[in-house]
């Protein structure tokens, strides 16, 4: 009787019960996906027999036959015995009156060690295939790996299998996990390294929920209306996973999120519930960091006596009684408002609650019972991209309210109107799509925007699974116009055209990504007749449009944007949403009010986006941003100024602002307020706020540094992307604008600008030996340093040969001062040897480089070696102090130079990075970080050097070495300095 009631109070207290309803009751029918049967010769579902070969048959079937497309599994218990493999571009969804459930039975021997998955998204197929005797090496989802899911399945882990991990998903846009439960038991987790969206899941038992890092294409993972419940460590153990929680529940767990020692996290946690949390809820590594941007808002606690705990310091943050809410808690960088001078603080608002609130309602609306569901293909749509399919469609919608679209192409020639409750419902975006072909005659011409789907005003409409695809030749079109109220939603909808859009022709191709999206210049499309930036935005919600989108991908080059929000005083709520390639905008705001919008990512390729500006903001109030990720690809070669404008707007909110780029060309300012004319250089921070009010003016500080009466003084401008510069033997700077192919000197004593050479030999970084010979790293060839004397009219130069590294006293090394990581490794990466030297001519000075500036490693094509990367080198004198800055995690280290060159010994020296350092006579190191920062050798604040544009490098020369000479993008200027450089 003990046991009996044991067990009843057990399944009281549980967040869910212990069999989750079915999401997909019914079997769909789709001619092009693959049915999983049961049966004789198939899979068993009895749980004991091993399924895993059968499953994956189905998944390989599916893939070979259609490439992309959907898998469905039957009502079932299916055993697993070792990994099922999730091609790119399959979509696992179960069906029947019980929800699926893959289970690993008691003590499999190939979950013994961990990770062991049950289920991995993979990056590709190999060749080889399953009993052919040698296991294939299947490449992990990666930044490529799109339109993957697995969904409407549970996981079961039984006793005895310490390494067992439900899903492993590195994956990228439009993949999400789904209505699934992990009962993890003895396991190690349910989800290890997600990615993009998991969506009404519930973790019981494991080690950890979730254990993640950063996905794979760096963008957010956003986790909504999941529970937690009976973790043995931590509910969610995580590092620069951009996580972002809306509505998550914990309960009975030592700890909500845990942020592993020494990583930062821009976390963003909305709408929460806890319940006997025994250790601090939230455990916070890197502090005092910018790169560490946490917030939350709406937290209920019950029984959780530290909030939140920071890993390094020790310090902790206590819980305010047994029943209490948080209303915000924040750490991180602060802005107050526009113009304010930011600090690294928290914000802690709580409060003792005497009851318990009813948990916030989710805002990811049901679908209607699918046995109302109309299948469009029984209406007689053919969905074959060739006939069209408009009146089947508008029939449809007059007739019905919910309508399923199996994979194919519908055809239309005329916008689609929608009722104000009607329903689509697909179950593959890529693949199942309503589109209109190149010049369609309704689309053309000179004309306001025409939509291909209308969702009217006031509208409860639901669009889900299904692709929209204006094509390129239609310059009328807007994908989408959304007007419906705050109780519609837009899900799991990919806007095609661009990157990501797989060429489902007709005719069948063997590799449908294949084809491509670019002239062989990348600065236009393959068809020149379809042209960028011509088009109204893909997504426009406007006239009082509102309501919830999730999982969007947005990235039509032909489109004006990605999405245009106008217009509109309607809440509305954004859930990961990617709006990149775009050539002017990204994201525009006009007239909007009352909109939060989570996890938004932004990114500009090297050929479209040179010029685009991802966050445009006019005359709106009362807008969110939170967990916003905005990045510029590698091969960018474009400054531009800023990734979010706001123009006379109040009330704007950004929580946890993450903006980088792995190029030299990231944008110069985080935010720029055209309103006031100001701008926010940082590119991290957790908080700001943007009243509308004019800013106090206030008087700068007095300089410690500067001489009496210095100004900051613009030499000369109009450079493309200036950096690579060195002092000359006569204390004037020299320098590159690679674009350009130009080496510049700056004449102080004429008091002009000199052209050095304007040879096609792509220079880069500069250095100069004591006899005068400039020594010039180029990105032309491979492994390519030459050198030539300046001043000489003979234009011959000499290529110097790597040699190998040896100890070479009395010679002075050179050696980068930034350096870019995309993995939180600086002090192991930084001391990785140096095998090479480039000697100067003279043989007082020598280039220290690594193996792959040699091998001519390439990362998406581009050299990233850091005597390339780097904004400039400097030299070093061996066994006395050197700095360099990890512009990536935003620290800067002291480290020593042996007389090979070698790095050794870093030691943290400040909490901020940037893209260049010096040092001056005192020992005071200045440091490049959007302003020029001076430290003293003790690492305390001293000086703040303000500069019109960002700077990049810092030299000191002049004929005493008392003028510091700032290289920005477009300009060099130079200020006065009490003290000579070091």
């Amino acid at each position: 009787m003990v046991k009996v009631l044991l067990v009843l109070c057990l399944t009281l207290f549980s967040l869910r019960p212990a069999f989750a309803a079915s999401y997909y009751p019914e079997r769909l029918e789709d001619a092009k996906a693959v049915y999983l049967t049961l049966g004789e010769g198939a899979a068993h579902g009895d749980g004991k027999a091993d399924d895993t070969d059968s499953i994956q048959r189905a998944i390989d079937r599916e893939q070979e036959t259609n490439s992309e497309g959907v898998v469905f599994i039957p009502s079932g218990t299916y055993r697993l015995t070792k990994t099922i493999y999730i091609w790119p571009g399959i979509r696992l969804i179960g069906y029947g009156p019980t929800r699926p459930v893959f289970v690993v039975t008691a003590n499999t021997p190939y979950f013994q060690n961990g990770p062991a998955n049950m289920v991995m998204f993979a990056g590709g197929r190999p060749a080889g295939a399953r009993g052919s005797g040698t296991a294939p090496t299947v490449r992990d989802a990666n930044p490529g790996t799109f339109y993957s899911a697995l969904s409407n399945v549970d996981i079961d882990i039984k006793d005895g299998n310490p390494g067992a991990v439900g899903v492993r998903a590195r994956y990228a846009q439009h993949c999400y996990l789904a209505h699934m439960d992990f009962h993890i038991g003895s396991g190690l987790a349910g989800i290890h390294d997600g990615g993009n969206v998991a969506q009404d899941v519930h973790f019981f038992g494991g080690q950890y929920g979730i254990w993640t890092r950063k996905p794979s294409p760096g963008w957010q993972f956003s986790v909504i209306d999941a529970t937690f419940e009976g973790q043995r460590v931590a509910a969610i153990r995580e590092h620069e996973a951009g996580l972002t929680l809306i509505r998550p529940q914990f309960k009975n767990v030592p700890a909500a999120v845990s942020i592993d020692p020494g990583y930062s996290d821009e976390l963003w946690v909305k709408d929460a519930r806890l319940d006997d949390v025994s250790g601090p809820a939230f455990v916070i590594s890197n502090e005092k960091n910018a790169h560490t941007e946490i917030n939350m808002e709406g937290v209920i606690c019950r029984n959780v006596p530290v909030f939140a705990a920071y890993r390094e310091s020790g310090n902790q943050v206590a819980g305010k009684g047994a029943l209490y809410e948080v209303s915000t808690f924040s750490h991180g960088l602060h802005f107050n408002d526009i113009g304010d001078t930011p600090v690294i603080r928290d914000v802690y608002s709580a409060s003792e609650l005497s009851d318990e609130p009813p948990p916030v309602k989710s805002d990811i609306l049901d679908l209607p019972p699918m046995n109302t569901w109309v299948n469009i293909r029984s209406l007689g749509a053919h969905g074959d991209g060739v006939t069209d399919d408009t009146e089947v469609l508008r029939k449809a919608i007059a007739g019905h309210r919910t309508i399923y679209f199996p994979a194919g192409q519908y055809l239309v020639t005329d916008t689609i109107e929608l009722k104000p409750d009607t329903v689509l419902i697909g179950l593959h975006p890529s693949i199942t799509r309503i589109l209109i072909a190149d010049s369609t005659p309704a689309f053309q011409g000179v004309g306001e925007a025409k939509p291909l789907i209308e969702a009217p005003q006031g509208g409860t409409n639901i669009v889900t699974g299904i692709g929209l695809y204006t094509n390129g030749i239609n310059p009328r079109a807007v994908a989408a116009k959304w007007m419906a109220g705050s109780h519609s939603m837009m899900n799991d909808v990919r806007f095609l055209g661009g990157h990501g859009t797989s060429d489902l022709d007709p005719a069948p191709k063997q590799d449908r990504r294949s084809w491509s999206i670019y002239n062989n210049t990348h600065t236009a499309d393959s068809n020149i007749k379809r042209r960028w930036n011509a088009q109204y935005p893909s997504l426009w919600i406007t006239n009082g449009g509102g309501g919830t989108f999730v999982d969007i991908w947005t990235p039509s080059t032909f489109a004006q944007a990605g999405l245009y929000v106008s217009d509109t005083s309607t809440p509305g709520r954004i859930y990961e949403l990617s709006s990149e390639h775009h050539v002017r905008n990204e994201v525009m705001l006009r007239h909007a009010s009352n909109w939060s919008i989570y996890a938004l990512q932004t990114e500009e390729e090297s050929g479209e986006g040179p010029f685009a500006l991802p966050i445009d903001i006019q005359d709106s109030s009362n807008i969110t941003f939170a967990n916003y990720h905005s990045y510029r690809v590698v091969s960018t070669y474009q400054p531009f100024p800023y990734a979010a404008k706001v123009t006379d707007s109040k009330d704007i909110h950004f929580r946890n602002f993450h903006c980088y780029s792995d190029s030299k060309a990231s944008f110069d300012n985080g935010i720029y307020d055209q309103t006031h004319d100001i701008e926010i250089r940082d590119r991290e921070f957790s908080w700001l706020d943007i009243s509308g009010n004019a800013p106090p003016v206030s008087a700068d500080a007095p300089h410690a540094v500067l001489a009496s009466d210095a100004k900051v003084v613009k030499l000369a401008g109009g450079f493309f992307n200036a950096s690579g510069g060195a002092i000359g033997p006569s204390g004037d700077p020299y320098f590159v604008d690679a674009r350009l192919n130009t080496i510049y000197r700056w004449n102080a004593a004429a008091h002009h600008l000199t052209e050095v050479r304007k040879n096609p030999l792509e220079p880069v970084n500069l250095a100069f030996d004591k006899s005068g010979d400039l020594l010039v790293v180029s990105y032309a060839g491979k492994a390519t340093v030459y050198s030539f004397k300046p001043e000489s009219r003979d234009e011959s130069i000499t290529l110097l040969q790597p040699e190998p590294s040896v100890p070479r006293p009395g010679m002075t090394p050179v050696i980068p001062v930034d350096y870019w990581r995309n993995e939180n490794d600086f002090s192991e990466a930084i001391v990785s040897p140096r095998a090479w030297q480039f000697v100067s001519p003279d043989k007082s000075v020598f280039l220290s480089v690594k193996q792959d500036f040699i091998d001519d490693d390439l990362y998406y094509g581009i050299r990233m070696q850091d005597v390339i990367r780097a904004f400039g080198l400097s030299p070093a004198e061996p066994k006395r102090p050197f700095y360099v800055s990890d512009a990536s995690e935003e620290k800067t280290w002291r480290v020593t130079i042996g007389e090979d060159g070698s790095i050794s010994n870093p030691t943290l020296f400040a909490e901020q990075g940037g893209e260049g350092v010096a040092v001056d006579a005192e020992g005071n190191v200045y440091l490049a970080a959007g302003k020029v920062f001076v430290y003293n050798p003790s690492g305390k604040v001293i000086d703040t050097i303000k500069v019109p544009e960002r700077p990049l490098q810092l030299l000191f020369g002049g004929s005493e070495g008392k003028t510091l000479y700032i290289l920005t993008h477009t300009s060099l200027y130079s200020v006065e300095t009490r003290f000579s450089g070091r």
